[in-house]
């Protein structure tokens, strides 16, 4: 059985300012746990119920950790999820640090707000094999509870650095695409194996700083009546291209 202090505990990480002050987040579903249990992320503790695949606990690499079998009852009155019949983890996160852009393919993404988004770019990221993401500051947490669930576990594997997003820019010798409304065709494009790939918001696209430093505009060309594209969408038909 939860105490009530290991239940308000995971609670309050649902929300950022207590992330922040413990560094610390959460994982649910079997999903997520089988792949945060196989990562090199600390683990604080695992709840898991009897019907979890035993598999995932049998193969874990994360060392020693607390674990407290619990009710499907409990295990959703303390997570996100309506519904968790499997477990949840409580893990450290990692360090804000930077990774070296130097060649192959990297994502920038310009104060794209929205967690579900974020998590679904990430996966996507994980999907074509890009390895990180350069987040502005203004971005969504990686370690809000939406951006690790519709993750789908991919958060374990593509790195996410939050910076000033223009600093970073300025000073790479990669070109630069930026996806903008008035870019050019992208099916009419030599486009490079090393580059970063910079999207905006859905609301607001590419904020001007940030287009200013764009050496070469691509856009998805419109055929029907949509407004716009989500971003998340946008990330797939951009990487596909650069990757056929």
């Amino acid at each position: 059985m939860l105490s009530k202090r290991i239940s308000r505990y995971i609670k309050s990480l649902q929300l950022k300012k207590y992330r922040k002050l413990e560094q610390s987040f959460i994982v649910e579903g079997e999903k997520g746990v089988s792949e945060i249990l196989k990562s090199d992320f600390e683990i604080e503790l695992l709840l898991y119920t009897e019907n979890i695949d035993k598999e995932i606990l049998n193969n874990s690499d994360s060392g020693e950790f607390d674990s407290i079998l619990v009710s499907q009852k409990e295990l959703e009155q303390v997570g996100t999820f309506k519904s968790n019949n499997a477990g949840l983890v409580v893990a450290k996160c990692k360090a804000n640090e930077p990774f070296e852009i130097t060649t192959g393919i990297t994502l920038a993404l310009d104060d794209v707000k929205d967690p579900g988004n974020l998590g679904t770019i990430i996966r996507i990221a994980d999907w074509y094999g890009i390895k990180g993401i350069v987040c502005s500051l203004e971005c969504a947490d990686v370690y809000n509870p939406k951006v690790i669930n519709s993750s789908m576990g991919s958060f374990a594997r593509v790195e996410v650095w939050h910076t000033q997003l223009e600093e970073v820019l300025r000073h790479s010798k990669l070109p630069i695409y930026g996806a903008l409304l008035e870019g050019e065709n992208i099916y009419e494009q030599n486009l490079a194996s090393d580059g970063i790939i910079v999207l905006g918001s859905e609301s607001h696209g590419i904020s001007e700083p940030i287009e200013k430093l764009v050496s070469q505009p691509i856009s998805i060309p419109k055929r029907g009546g949509a407004e716009s594209l989500n971003v998340s969408v946008a990330t797939a038909v951009i990487l596909d291209n650069f990757f056929r």
